[in-house]
Order: structure tokens, then sequence, then C-alpha cells
């Protein structure tokens, strides 16, 4: 699986506060850190970039590639910014993203064919976003077929279904379920794409200490299902592990659990405890709720 690290994100204090002040240490110690840990790509998030984009974009590509050369994720809804930074790019970038809104796809969209890169197209559209499998697929078979017009080709698309947050009161579960399905159908829907998530977005709302359990165990789900891509962290030594094949009792477990067998805890560190209740959680088996290892 590719691995695009998330942890360069203006949300983050440190990485704001660089950025404004235009101080290179902290942004290019994030980088050294995820290469280290084995990223394959490295996710730029910069947000909408309404202050100064074209510099700022430009400032923070050309501190990240001082540093390393791994290919870059440019995250930011300005396209603007998008095409300031992408000739900068010393090796094939992916636009991080577009959608099926008509502001992208006339905007943003173009882009990935004037400067032949790699984009991110997410389901959402002008009618906002899709609740379940049957209209994320719609809707991103719309705005793929409206990228191939503009001779993008599929294998440079990777198809985002836009994970929510599980705590999500009464639709969190569902929403969870929905994406695991789009990533189960996509490839066969549409030969040649590749598909990615924002993963961390599965556990917003989950108690801090909580948040990585959900984040390892939806992963590895994903990935039985096919997943080519996720915006993690790589710095969570467990969720490479996972991914890697160096966990396989606890990858069978979440398997069994989806598969719908019964368990017997008792036989089980509780580690793999811990798993097996988040994986019934995630595939709502049992209903959501902050206690749900209890």
């Amino acid at each position: 699986m590719v691995i695009i690290g998330e942890n360069i994100h203006v949300i983050a204090g440190v990485v704001n506060q660089a950025i404004k002040v235009r101080d290179s240490k902290p942004i290019q110690d994030l980088a050294k850190s995820q290469v280290q840990a084995e990223a394959d790509y490295l996710d730029l998030n910069l947000g909408p970039l309404t202050k100064n984009p074209e510099e700022t974009i430009r400032w923070v590509i050309n501190t990240v590639q001082q540093v390393t050369d791994l290919p870059l994720s440019l995250d930011t809804m300005n396209p603007v910014a998008m095409e300031a930074g992408l000739p900068l790019c010393n090796k094939r970038p992916l636009i991080n993203s577009a959608s099926g809104k008509k502001d992208s796809k006339e905007r943003m969209l173009p882009l990935a064919k004037k400067y032949n890169c790699d984009v991110v197209v997410s389901v959402i559209n002008d009618r906002g976003m899709p609740p379940d499998v049957e209209m994320k697929t719609e809707s991103i078979m719309d705005t793929v077929a409206h990228a191939n017009k503009l001779g993008i080709p599929s294998e440079d698309m990777w198809v985002d279904p836009i994970v929510l947050p599980v705590s999500t009161a009464g639709e969190g579960q569902r929403f969870a379920q929905a994406s695991l399905e789009f990533i189960k159908i996509i490839a066969e829907v549409l030969p040649g794409i590749k598909s990615t998530v924002g993963l961390s977005n599965i556990s917003n709302g989950a108690p801090n200490e909580l948040r990585p359990l959900l984040n390892r165990t939806y992963l590895v789900m994903l990935q039985r299902y096919g997943l080519y891509s996720a915006i993690a962290d790589p710095l969570d030594k467990e969720i490479m592990s996972l991914i890697q094949g160096k966990m396989p009792d606890v990858v069978s477990l979440i398997y069994k659990v989806m598969d719908g067998e019964v368990i017997d805890l008792s036989s089980l560190s509780q580690k793999e405890i811990d798993y097996v209740k988040t994986a019934r959680v995630l595939t709502g088996e049992v209903l959501y709720s902050d206690a749900w290892l209890d």
C-alpha cells in the first residue's frame, strides 16, 4: 500500500507558525521523520491558502525538497496556488484534490492534464457528499468520465470516497461501511483507477488516546478490499507494521470480525481484544460510543 505522509498539515500549530515566519526547520524535521518511517509520498496540506498563495506554496515545496526527493502530494483547494506549485516538483506530483464540483472540474482537474500528473478525485459534487455506495459510485463515474474527456487517463486518477467520522451520531457507522463497500467495488467499476482515503477522518471526534486504534483497524479493513493508498501517519509504527504484514494474527482477527465469525475473547491478549472490539464498531456490529473498549 502507498502511504502518503499526513504530518505536514497547516492545521497543526507548529506547521502553521513555521509557515507564517518562514522557519524551515520544523517543516524539514517533519519531512525527514516521515521519510525515515518509509512514507511513499509527503502530503503538503496547506488548506485554502487565501494569503500569498503562490509564494507560500513555493516556499513550502522548496523547503521540503531541500531534504527529500520523495514525490509530493500538493493538498490545497486553491487552484492558483496549485498551479504555482506543480512546476516546482522534482518528481511527478499528486494533485490533492479535485472533485465533481463544477468549479473543480473547470479549474483543478485540467491542471492534471496540463502538468501531466496524478490527481485525487473525490466523490463530492455540486449536490454535496453522496451518502451511500450507489450515489458515491454514480458521482465518481461522472467525474472520471469528464476527466477522461479532458485527456486524463483513468490510471492517473486516485478516487476518494471521503471517509467521515465513525463517531457521527446515527450515521457514522453507516458512512464507514459505505466507504468500505465503495473501495471493494471501485476497481471493477472503473478499471485502471487507483483509490485513496484520508484515514484519520474515521477517528475525528473520538477520544485522542483511542484514535490510533480506529485508524489502524479501519486501514486493515480497507486494505483487505484493495485500497491502493492512504493519507496517514507513517510515524504510527503499528500502522506501518500492520500494512507491511508484520502483525498477521491481528489482521486475521479483524478479518474474522468482518466475516461475522464468533471470536472467543478469553483466549486473546488485551491488544487483540481491543482490535476485535474496534472492528466490531467499524462493521456496525456494536453501536459506537466513546467507551467501546470497556
